[in-house]
């Protein structure tokens, strides 16, 4: 049987570039796998239902809810949208043996700690903040009002770098991703070490 999968968290301010990193990862190691989360806000022209979340009515979101098929979720201050990781999505890809990956809101970040301890939480950090609002507004998907907003929310979310395993700047993309592709290299090491049977001197 193969050892249970991974379950990494890739978390960080909205505009990072948790997208582009996680892509890169996933293509650096197949045996990482994207769990889609559920979220009620509306799809952007270049995203994709089933691919980059699976958008889901606010009715629809409740009923996740109260089924208990959602790991965490949280509903975002700046704009109310309700995001979701899927339960017996990540359960059904460790048990297949594969490591999987998660992008979730800061907010859910103790959540998934508080009910998984052995996942893997991994911060994604800007250069600066003037970089992240640099790159938002080449994103142009957001009016100055709502940019304002991400922006007070991006601080917060910064100043929860501290609580997470791992912090990885991403200046760039294909760097990042080799850096977290090396801390799951060293996660799977150190838990194969802990499943081997210790022998007596």
């Amino acid at each position: 049987m193969s050892r249970p999968g991974l379950l990494l968290v890739i978390t960080g301010p909205g505009g990072v570039g948790k997208d582009t990193v996680i892509d890169r990862l996933i293509e650096l190691d197949p045996n990482i796998r994207y769990s889609v989360s559920f979220t009620t806000r509306p799809k952007r022209d270049y995203e994709i239902d089933g691919v980059h979340y699976s958008f889901v009515s606010k009715p629809k979101f409740e009923e996740l809810i109260g089924r208990g098929e959602l790991m965490e979720w949280t509903r975002l201050q700046a704009n109310g949208h309700l995001y979701g990781t899927s339960r017996s999505r990540v359960e059904k890809l460790q048990r297949s043996g594969k490591d999987v990956v998660l992008k979730i809101e800061v907010h859910g970040g103790e959540a998934i700690r508080q009910q998984r301890p052995d996942a893997i939480l991994i911060f994604l950090q800007p250069p600066s903040m003037e970089e992240l609002i640099r790159r938002r507004h080449e994103r142009g998907s957001e009016d100055e009002e709502e940019m304002r907003r991400r922006q007070k929310q991006a601080a917060w979310e910064m100043s929860h770098a501290q609580y997470y395993d791992y912090v990885v700047v991403n200046q760039d993309a294909d760097r990042a991703a080799r850096d977290i592709l090396e801390i799951v290299k060293a996660e799977r090491a150190r838990r194969k070490k802990e499943k081997e049977p210790k022998h007596a001197d």
